[in-house]
């Protein structure tokens, strides 16, 4: 299995002209391609990204990629296990192995990287703010001054607002977007200020709506226990040709049509296998 698993990412390399470094030898020993199964971390309370059912089951644009990159890997759906990963707790659990992989809107960033080794991008969003429908107030984030704004644990999006542009807004914590989606119609905070495909799947039939004014680039990765080259570069390859099969457009497409943002269908840049 493990030889016919190199070859075949041998044959991709060659096909995309991308390194391969990682794939034989010492450097790929303990990596999940070498698992026959996987589990997969998503988030449960992400309309249209990780959302829970009531059987039990997942769906969602993270969702669709993750089964896509799986398959391309060598896991079919009825070998891989969708597990709940709030953001709390994404480090811990590819470093203690009770995930394999994790495609959760896992925003790369430097500091996550020093625990994490991140594949992708597979997509890149923007964050903006969402507010009730009634609320004028709140045009773009300097608005967000005063305003009572949606603290996620183990997320860096409201970090964005008052740290780094220094916004004196008034946090409002919560234990993942979901709550914050029933604080913010329930009138207990003013704006959640996240990346725009969280927004666009909270928005669909509720009376709230996105700002439409954003302000930074996120850059969604695949989130592998760090180290692990083989898997990184091998997952890359399964994201361009997701891409280049139309498949990204097809699940873009299923997941947010419409919700009115305008969808980028290109291959994202990588950030590289580090």
């Amino acid at each position: 299995m493990r030889t016919s698993r190199v070859a075949v990412a041998a044959i991709l390399v060659a096909a995309t002209g991308l390194a391969g470094c990682g794939l034989s030898g010492e450097a790929d020993q303990g990596s999940i391609l070498h698992k026959r199964s996987l589990v997969i971390g998503v988030k449960e309370d992400q309309p249209s990204l990780g959302l829970k059912r009531s059987d039990g089951t997942y769906e969602g644009f993270d969702v669709d990629v993750a089964k896509y990159v799986a398959g391309k890997l060598g896991v079919p759906p009825s070998r891989i296990t969708f597990r709940t990963t709030p953001s709390s707790v994404r480090e811990d659990a590819l470093a203690t192995g009770a995930v394999d992989m994790i495609f959760a809107t896992y925003s790369i960033t430097a500091q996550r990287k020093t625990k994490v080794t991140f594949a992708g991008p597979y997509y890149v969003p923007h964050q903006d703010t969402l507010v009730r429908a009634d609320d004028s107030s709140i045009k773009n984030v300097r608005d967000l001054k005063g305003k009572r704004l949606c603290e996620v644990l183990g997320s860096n999006s409201w970090k964005r607002v008052t740290e780094e542009r220094k916004i004196t807004a008034t946090t409002v914590k919560a234990k993942n977007y979901g709550e914050c989606l029933t604080k913010l119609l329930a009138n207990q905070l003013d704006a959640i200020s996240t990346d725009d495909l969280i927004l666009a799947g909270f928005a669909v039939g509720r009376p709230l709506k996105i700002i439409n004014s954003p302000f930074t680039d996120e850059k969604y990765g695949v989130g592998l226990k760090k180290g692990d080259l083989a898997a990184c570069e091998a997952v890359n390859r399964a994201v361009i040709q997701m891409y280049q099969e139309g498949k990204a457009k097809e699940f873009l497409d299923k997941w947010f049509s419409k919700s009115g943002l305008r969808i980028t269908t290109s291959v994202p840049q990588f950030e590289g296998c580090t």
